[in-house]
């Protein structure tokens, strides 16, 4: 069935339940775009099974079972896929434990994986904390990693809406409130910038200029010796913008009009937006939502090996993507199929 599955057009989520090291193993190689999952924490909640991930009496066993599972994950990806990982720390006799570091670092020395970001979701709120002698817990980690240095990855899809320059009666006002004539007006009144510089300067900033009026990019900033400040480091010996700034006296800086990237530190909250009666686990649809735009094509397949009540198969499903879930529970796993779409159209694992 899982062949069937693979090979054919549908975009209903196809749930196994089981032990996932094991049913990882009836996966062909090569066969997944994209993996995205948040495994049971250690020690902290109960799955709904007595021997399940997360239960053991020793984390290192915990991360034993994980890295066994991430075997399995790494044999099943594409060479052009990706592998997003969302795991939460413990505490053991008051000392964190590092968990998702220790698993990231066993996963890249043991398991050659490439670890290509480290996010920070920040929950804005977290969990109520009654401790007196630490603060509270509000983030987790959100690692990716990809098999090889040549994977897919849409960049659009991890851009925000940039504040653009406007047009007012011809003249370019940038999204700082910044005119091409106050940038002009600097430079001739420049007391550390040569004639020749000034020269060069006048005519890229009329370049820049025409590229904001045409669209090409959404706004700009000019960095002028001796006028603004430095955003990169002074150090000629490791900023090119330093060398530039001495070289040339100037340097620009471009903004896209597709938006910039979006930074490593994820502000989400974890709201149960469901209404779900299971698994309070908080791993939110908009965690999912820019891994599974940026890094699974369109109608690719996404794989989730501890999927719980199916939040990245819900994504999946909802941008055109197929997706495999795997869980031990199939409590959650019936949750799941009737939280996605509760029309009789899931397939059996």
């Amino acid at each position: 069935m899982i062949s069937q599955y693979l090979n054919n057009s549908s975009l209903v989520p196809f749930f196994l339940c089981g032990n996932s090291c094991e049913l990882l193993k009836k996966l062909p190689c090569d066969c997944i775009d994209m993996a995205m999952t948040s495994p049971p924490y250690w020690g902290k909640r109960d799955y709904d099974c007595e021997d399940g991930i997360g239960l053991e009496t020793d984390f290192k066993v915990y991360i034993d079972n994980l890295i066994g599972v991430f075997s399995e994950v790494y044999r099943v990806l594409k060479p052009s896929g990706s592998f997003w990982l969302n795991i939460g720390d413990s505490y053991l006799h008051k000392h964190l434990l590092g968990i998702p570091w220790r698993v990231s670092l066993r996963m890249c020395d043991e398991q050659k994986w490439i670890l290509r970001n480290s996010i920070i979701w920040n929950k804005i709120k977290g969990a109520p904390d009654n401790s007196l002698d630490k603060l509270r817990n509000v983030h987790e980690n959100l690692f990716h990693f990809v098999k090889s240095k040549k994977y897919f990855y849409d960049i659009s899809m991890a851009r925000k809406m940039p504040l653009k320059a406007k047009i007012h009666h011809g003249a370019v006002i940038s999204a700082s409130g910044v005119t091409g004539v106050r940038y002009k007006r600097q430079i001739e009144l420049s007391t550390v910038l040569t004639q020749a510089q000034k020269n060069v300067a006048f005519i890229e900033l009329e370049n820049i200029l025409n590229q904001v009026r045409e669209g090409i990019i959404a706004d700009f900033r000019m960095i002028i010796r001796g006028q603004q400040r430095s955003t990169h480091s002074d150090s000629t010996r490791v900023s090119g913008r330093a060398k530039e700034l001495v070289a040339k006296g100037f340097y620009f800086l471009k903004y896209h009009p597709d938006g910039a990237k979006m930074g490593d530190v994820w502000d989400i909250i974890p709201e149960d937006t469901q209404g779900r009666k299971l698994h309070f686990a908080p791993y939110p649809s908009d965690l999912c939502r820019t891994p599974t735009l940026t890094t699974c094509p369109s109608g690719g397949i996404i794989l989730d090996p501890f999927c719980g009540t199916g939040t990245t198969m819900a994504v999946a499903y909802e941008n055109g993507r197929k997706s495999i879930g795997i869980d031990i529970s199939k409590q959650y796993i019936d949750f799941a199929k009737e939280r996605i779409a509760g029309n009789g159209l899931f397939q059996q694992g």
